[in-house]
């Protein structure tokens, strides 16, 4: 079996097999080819761009250095399925140190895909002199100068191109805020956590601008695959709701972080849940007939379309029960191109490190306008406290103490739902390939109402989801279809457009692109220790600390080893010379690389 098998008389599409290459140092653009082998064992999107960044990026690098490389990469099938498109924006992340691959949605990445012609990404490297553009059309990129829009934000960046679609920083990015984003749509869309758009502020890269028009072939497999999404439970949860709903559902089942991860549950979600989103909602987004997108709302700062991770961070994790003041911090964060859960929580940090007595300041839950002041101390830099704020939690720790107040992993700030309340999630949780991430595996939706493998299946319960995952994020294909793609993992969608891979080998790629991007971090440094969770996850939750859930150290080790005896990885969490010869990744690993033996 190969990938590129192709019959091209039946191709609908033109062949993608080529990277474009910026230098924005050299001010200089060239395409090349992308390995034949690559395209087979990768496929796309989060794996070509993971073993470029393996292959090419010196170990040690400074994340916001010239040298780091920046992809923003798309899949065979990115523009053709139905519901929200994708891209991946991959590098090393400035927040953490390690793999980064974030995803943001709207209109760019069908745009994208339809500008490059036969290529599959941009690799950037360099820095430019002065802030430019990045123009792609037909296959072909241009570098234009944008000195007049630096200090824009999201939305006047993007209203300057209305013919067009627009990635871009704000002033965080330009500012080196560690959790900058990549903005489009005049912020409704981010790539959104470890700092994607730091990468680009640090390169000079004020926006990429995508020219073309999105794909539009496969319309009978894009309207029958969206009718069966359509019926699906994550559809119909979906269309209802968004991801809005997340803070209603996690505030049932005791898992929604609350005052800076004090509690699970918060009295106030009735005002900020998706009931009141729907009265003040004035339309949504519609992606397609069959998808509907996010709920639009008007705020302070103009009109917005939050997702679940605002009410949840910049709500109860703020203890903030007023809507207008929540959709109006999301819609700062918006239009500043900043993470909404890193920031929520670097305040939260604040005001528990001040009530603790760590940090001299009068802060405290509840108030929006101390919210809002952080932010602008965040983005300015304008005091020490926010000039430390900037680079994220473990960085406030490092220089003011309050190590046990909020909880990260690797380096980033965890999100949407307390692991205490759900022993599987503490697992994926810890061991996501780029921090406190919730999207890599989320076994918290079916652990917290009782529907949950034995504890001899929970690891193999998050492998399963984490490697399916970096298949679609491969193809690109939106997680929340995953329900749909699960029977042959994307096989039929491929075969589409051209490419023969089946099932199984499918499943094989996503184990493979998932233990490339560990041996990437065991390179720069991550050990076992990192796949620890924060002590104060151990702590239990709730008021009466008698009685509220906590993960117990002894019961999550035995739980992280046996997730290490199934990944074939030994005890240190390397991966094994048998499964690097199994995955035919053992010509891929250099000798910088600590593997077991």
């Amino acid at each position: 079996m190969t990938l590129i098998s192709v019959n091209h008389e039946h191709r609908v599409m033109p062949l993608v097999d080529r990277i474009l290459r910026v230098d924005l140092s050299a001010e200089r653009t060239t395409s090349s080819e992308i390995p034949e082998r690559w395209l087979e064992d990768y496929v796309g999107g989060k794996g070509v761009g993971a073993r470029y960044l393996y292959d090419e990026l010196e170990p040690g690098t400074d994340p916001e250095a010239p040298a780091n490389i920046l992809l923003f990469m798309v899949g065979p099938l990115t523009g053709y399925t139905p519901g929200e498109q994708r891209y991946a924006a991959i590098t090393k992340s400035p927040l953490t140190g390690a793999f980064l691959d974030s995803y943001g949605g709207g209109t760019f990445p069908g745009r994208l895909a339809g500008s490059l012609g036969d290529h599959l990404g941009i690799l950037i490297t360099g820095r430019a002199d002065e802030p430019v553009v990045l123009s792609v059309t037909d296959g072909e990129a241009t570098l234009e100068p944008a000195a007049d829009l630096w200090g824009c934000d999201a939305v006047a960046t993007c209203g300057r191109f209305p013919d067009s679609a627009v990635a871009c920083i704000g002033p965080a990015g330009e500012n080196g805020v560690r959790y900058a984003t990549i903005a489009s749509d005049g912020g409704d869309h981010h790539a959104g956590r470890g700092g994607a758009g730091t990468v680009m502020g640090a390169k000079n890269l004020k926006a990429v601008v995508a020219h073309g028009a999105a794909p539009n072939e496969l319309a009978d497999l894009r309207d029958r695959y969206g009718e069966a999404f359509a019926e699906s439970d994550a559809g119909r949860w979906l269309a209802a709701s968004d991801t809005l709903e997340t803070v209603d559902f996690a505030n049932e089942v005791g898992v929604l972080p609350t005052r800076g991860w004090q509690e699970g549950q918060f009295e106030g979600t009735e005002d900020i849940g998706i009931e009141r989103v729907r009265e003040r909602a004035h339309g949504r987004e519609r992606p397609d007939d069959l998808v509907p997108g996010g709920f639009r709302v008007d705020s302070d700062e103009g009109e917005s379309v939050p997702r679940g991770a605002t009410p949840i961070v910049l709500g109860a994790g703020l203890g903030i029960d007023d809507f207008d003041a929540v959709a109006t911090l999301g819609a700062v964060c918006d239009r500043l191109a900043m993470d909404v859960i890193t920031a929520g929580n670097a305040i939260a940090w604040a005001v528990r490190a001040s009530q603790e007595g760590v940090i001299d300041r009068d802060l405290s839950f509840g108030d929006e306008a101390v919210a809002r002041t952080l932010i602008d101390e965040i983005v300015t830099q304008s005091t020490p406290l926010g000039e430390t704020l900037t680079n994220g939690v473990e960085a406030a720790v490092e220089r003011f103490g309050g190590e046990d107040l909020i909880p990260t992993v690797k380096g980033m700030e965890l999100s949407s739902y307390d692991p205490r309340g759900a022993e599987t999630m503490a697992l994926a949780y810890a061991t996501s390939d780029r921090g406190g991430c919730h999207r890599r595996a989320r076994p918290v939706e079916l652990e917290a109402v009782g529907d949950v493998p034995d504890r001899n299946s929970r690891a193999d319960a998050v492998i399963a989801e984490q490697n399916r995952r970096a298949v679609l994020w491969s193809l690109i294909v939106d997680d929340f279809l995953a329900d749909v793609f699960e029977t042959d993992h994307g096989a039929e969608w491929l075969a589409a457009v051209g490419y023969d891979l089946e099932s199984a080998a499918l499943e094989q790629v996503g184990e493979r692109i998932w233990t490339l991007v560990r041996l990437f971090n065991l390179r720069e440094g991550f050990t076992r220790a990192d796949d620890e969770l924060p002590a104060t996850l151990t702590e239990p939750l709730g008021d009466d600390s008698s009685e509220g859930p906590a993960i117990d150290r002894a019961t999550f080790d035995a739980l992280l080893e046996r997730y290490y005896a199934s990944r074939e990885w030994d005890r240190q969490g390397r991966p094994t010379r048998a499964l690097l010869r199994r995955l035919d990744l053992a010509a891929v690993v250099d000798e910088a690389t600590p593997v077991s033996n």
